[in-house]
């Protein structure tokens, strides 16, 4: 049986067992943006050139419509969408946007009052409310007229799940047969519902909780099945993805590193009250590719990691906001990476760190879940995909071996470590 560590902040005790707790968590959630929003749906902004796609994909975009889909992961009578600029260095101007359940009819999307947003350079704005009963569960189209975009997009390229584009202004039909398909989301930050309180995860990190080798539009991303899990138990619970593939803790990459994004991906998320933090691996295995280390450049990265993990609990504190932190697994079966016996001492020695108590308000062990115990520096095969990912199957352990009882429970905001 796989066993997972329980932290507590305060009193420092330490046990095992086959569930997560909090200790000392009450009250309200403090990462709330607006009363009476909840996030449904969100995804992680990153700078992308055009893709080497033919028209109407091409960037910058001039005269296109986007129809995006999202799966929300929240029922509510009413819904907002956030638009963004984040990367763009010249305007992004929006001519009309409309959401629609497909195959209905759509609604237009209004920015104060009109149908039209000029966002400025590394923005990001809300739509008004739409008055549009949702489902938990339920598909929506995100259609948005991009009169004129920057050079490069806003966008989340890991959707694993198909856009279309088309030329000229169609956000106003419900039917788009001549549309080109292209995986990503553009310019599509977050899909809020009008609800009460409940519990919001928001679970970030790289391509492994980006869902890397999910095939499109199935749902498997281990995010998507930990969500299915939450509604089949009459769960109140929300889980919103913040993964980028490729992403590090410490420092730029495919994406921004997770320390310049934890505020705008994880703490401003409408309602978040819990955040699950699965990142590391991409740190360790870029640090000794194709260039040599010593024991001394092992160290300082080391040190690096611990104070960019301690510094996401302080921040997470600082809002109330439950943090769970979660262990490397092992890559040694990665042939992009091709770790060593001193690249897995490291993995090692940081995830003895990340299980010391009081790190985290709790710990997932997911190095210990996915390890082959004949041999720790491997995924077992019945989890492993390339030796770095975990397959589908790895996907659904990582999802049932969340406890959602955490979920139940709340974090007071505290001052720093």
């Amino acid at each position: 049986m796989t066993r997972f560590a329980i932290t507590r902040r305060r009193s420092g005790a330490w046990m095992l067992a086959t569930v997560l707790a909090l200790a000392g968590c009450a009250g309200a959630p403090g990462g709330a943006t607006d009363a009476g929003w909840v996030a449904a749906w969100g995804s992680a902004m990153l700078e992308q050139a055009p893709p080497a796609t033919a028209a109407p994909w091409q960037q910058p975009m001039r005269d296109v419509s986007l129809r995006q889909l999202v799966r929300v992961d929240a029922a509510g009578p009413a819904l907002r969408v956030r638009i963004s600029n984040l990367f763009g260095a010249e305007p992004l101007l929006v001519g009309a946007a409309s959401v629609a359940r497909p195959g209905a009819a759509p609604l237009p999307l209004r920015f104060g009052g009109g149908r039209e947003l000029a966002l400025a350079p590394h923005a990001e704005a809300w739509s008004d409310a739409v008055e549009l009963a949702l489902p938990r569960g339920a598909e929506l189209a995100v259609q948005l007229y991009v009169r004129a975009g920057p050079a490069l997009a806003s966008v989340h390229p890991g959707s694993r799940m198909r856009s279309w584009a088309v030329a000229g202004n169609r956000v106003d039909a419900a039917a788009w047969p001549e549309a080109v398909a292209q995986e990503g989301w553009w310019h599509l930050a977050a899909v809020d519902v009008r609800a009460g309180p409940r519990a919001v995860l928001v679970a970030t990190g790289d391509s492994i909780t980006d869902g890397y080798g999910v095939p499109s539009g199935s749902y498997q991303r281990w995010t998507d099945v930990l969500s299915q899990r939450l509604a089949a138990g009459g769960r109140d619970a929300v889980v919103v993805n913040t993964g980028i593939g490729g992403g590090r803790l410490l420092r730029d990459g495919l994406g921004p590193s997770l320390v310049s994004r934890f505020e705008r991906d994880v703490l401003a998320r409408s309602g978040v009250t819990h955040a699950l933090v699965l990142i590391g691996v991409n740190d360790l295995g870029i640090s000794h590719r194709g260039r040599p280390t010593t024991a001394a450049s092992r160290a300082a990265l080391l040190a690096e990691l611990q104070a960019g993990f301690t510094g996401l609990a302080e921040r997470a504190r600082a809002r109330g906001v439950c943090l769970i932190g979660a262990t490397v697994m092992p890559y040694s079966g990665s042939g992009y990476y091709a770790p060593g016996p001193e690249n897995e001492a490291d993995r090692q020695a940081l995830n003895a760190w990340l299980r010391e108590p009081g790190r985290f308000d709790a710990l997932l062990d997911f190095d210990a879940l996915m390890r082959d115990p004949a041999r720790p520096a491997w995924l077992r095969a019945d989890v492993d995909n390339d030796g770095l990912h975990p397959s589908l199957a790895g996907y659904r352990a990582m999802a049932q071996a969340f406890p959602v009882e955490l979920l139940d429970r709340r974090c007071p905001k505290l001052g720093a470590l």
